[in-house]
């Protein structure tokens, strides 16, 4: 039998040995001879392989008796030998009804074969279950585990570079991203949890075998019983749930979409060996391997995405009773404070209202779920992380983005420092940095004017500037990282701009509204350096 790792490695035409997907070249290259094998033909050179199993199964069909069963209730089918007798569906605990020979078309090609026997497996719930004792659902199954049955798993094994765009669900730029799927998993049956079928991996793909009938001896065979459209949705769904948690890292931010584009991973379909517990509202599998444990939960849990106005909502409160704080920490009056928030409150509603107004899409959204307890939740099945990438130079580029960091929190809070007391600054050079004779008074008609605004920039440069303009980090040849800053093009000369300024100084009307703000501004910074005292 063919070597168990070729079975679902990629190889080089030239040598023979394993070839391995590089995301950021976006091929498969050849660690030994330096080869590489194309996207299309390591998805051509795994349908062969599919079409020579198949044929080797016809053969073998020839030779056996097996039959299946269709549950009348939930419809599900299982293949099982003529001499072993079936009364009741495992799934959901209904009649089965005997079915017509069965047939290649039904069963994948590969297998990983049961290393645990039926006690093995109860053991080892039952261990979970006695570790979890206050848990409801450990003192049901407990009380039912001599109903667990193993049967094999369909399943459709799926490798190879997936496509991605992502975006936070607050804001629409969309971001393009790459990554390899390296050996999912995915479910074939609509009458079975993924969920809780997810929580029984990792499998050890070392131990994947061509399919023999063999194998049914023992065990009964779950048949998938999805659709094609169905089974490509659950392909990207499995992958976007697996990239989901680094996306969100990278956005910063849990409410993501996530969208992937798989037409070019090599799919194989296989059985893997799983023994399941079903009764009730109860859930239970143990992997028929390694012996991990998965339980459903039986109390469901809950997502929130919040809509753009509670967060408007949300920030107008924040940021008017940090000012509110602030008047009183100074000594201001209780009655100036309350008649200030008041008149802050509507001027921060209407800011913040349109600032989150990009997101009128958004609604309040609830997702469900149950949640899933495992015996080894450190062991998970195993994901590459995807690489981001830009049209950079005019040419696509592997890139490491980078949002909200703490040098640019400085920056936006610098930022907002300077603007509320550009005036002092300018004083202090004045006064020759007499901070004794600096009168913070002289600027009270600035900050009156700026102290509102300051949410504003925040909320302009932290939250909207930050997101649409990344920092972006570039890798040379040797990997080695280095910020990537475009070149600023400006659609104006040096010549245009004197003009427009020279327009402003001393072209009627406009120039007298710039002087008479030139001159309140040195007004304003004249008293702030020097006192109002000194202009007597």
């Amino acid at each position: 039998m063919e070597n168990s790792a070729k079975l679902y490695d990629i190889h080089c035409p030239s040598c023979g040995a394993p070839a391995y997907y590089d995301i950021k070249s976006r091929k498969y290259d050849c660690r030994y001879c330096g080869g590489s094998v194309g996207i299309d033909r390591a998805v051509n050179d795994r349908k062969g392989f599919r079409a020579i199993q198949k044929k080797k199964m016809n053969e073998a069909l020839k030779k056996l008796d097996l039959q299946k069963a269709s549950c009348t209730g939930c419809g599900a089918e299982v293949v099982f030998e003529n001499d072993d007798a079936i009364a009741n569906c495992p799934f959901c605990g209904r009649s089965l009804v005997r079915k017509a020979y069965v047939n290649a078309d039904n069963m994948p090609e590969l297998a990983i074969p049961f290393m645990l026997t039926l006690d093995d497996a109860k053991a080892a719930l039952k261990d979970w279950c006695i570790k979890n004792k206050r848990k409801k659902e450990a003192k049901e199954i407990l009380k039912q585990i001599d109903d667990l049955q193993g049967f094999y798993l369909p399943y459709e094994l799926v490798k190879g570079p997936v496509d991605c765009t992502a975006s936070r669900v607050e804001n629409g730029r969309v971001y393009e991203c790459g990554g390899f799927v390296d050996n999912v998993f995915v479910n074939c049956s609509n009458d079975l949890d993924n969920s809780l079928l997810d929580g029984v991996e990792p499998f050890d793909l070392d131990e994947l075998k061509e399919f023999d009938f063999a194998y049914v001896a023992g065990h009964r065979v779950k048949v998938g019983n999805i659709t094609g459209d169905e089974l490509e949705k659950r392909i990207r769904y499995e992958i976007e749930d697996d990239y989901e948690p680094t996306v969100q890292k990278v956005m910063e931010s849990k409410a993501v979409y996530v969208h992937v584009y798989s037409p070019a991973v090599v799919r194989m379909p296989v059985l893997l060996p799983v023994y399941y517990l079903n009764f009730g509202s109860y859930r239970a599998a143990v992997n028929g391997q390694t012996g991990k444990v998965s339980v459903r939960g039986q109390k469901p849990v809950y997502h929130y995405i919040i809509p753009w106005w509670i967060k408007a909502i949300l920030s107008t409160v924040a940021a008017t009773g940090i000012i509110a704080a602030i008047m009183l920490l100074i000594g201001a009056e209780k009655d100036l404070v309350i008649v200030a928030a008041i008149a802050l409150g509507a001027f921060f509603s209407i800011v913040m209202l349109v600032a989150y107004s990009d997101n009128k899409h958004d609604r309040i959204r609830v997702y469900d779920g149950s949640k899933i307890f495992t015996s080894d939740p450190d062991k998970k099945k195993p994901s590459v992380k995807p690489v981001f990438f830009m049209n950079l130079t005019g040419r696509k580029q592997p890139v490491e983005l980078k949002f909200t960091s703490p040098l640019r929190v400085a920056q936006a809070m610098a930022i907002a420092l300077l603007v509320n007391f550009f005036p002092a600054i300018i004083a202090l050079f004045i006064n020759g940095f007499n901070f004794e004779m600096l009168q913070l008074g002289g600027s009270a008609v600035w900050l009156c004017i700026t102290v509102p605004l300051t949410p504003v920039i925040l909320i302009k440069y932290g939250r909207i500037e930050l997101y649409d303009n990344p920092w972006i980090y570039t890798y040379n040849d040797k990997g080695k990282k280095k910020r990537y800053r475009k070149k600023i093009e400006f659609d104006f000369t040096a010549k245009e701009a004197a003009l427009t300024i020279l327009k402003l100084l001393f072209k009627p009307p406009a120039c007298i509204l710039v002087w008479f703000c030139i001159a309140a501004f040195c007004c304003i910074v004249y008293l702030t350096a020097f006192g109002f005292e000194s202009g007597y």
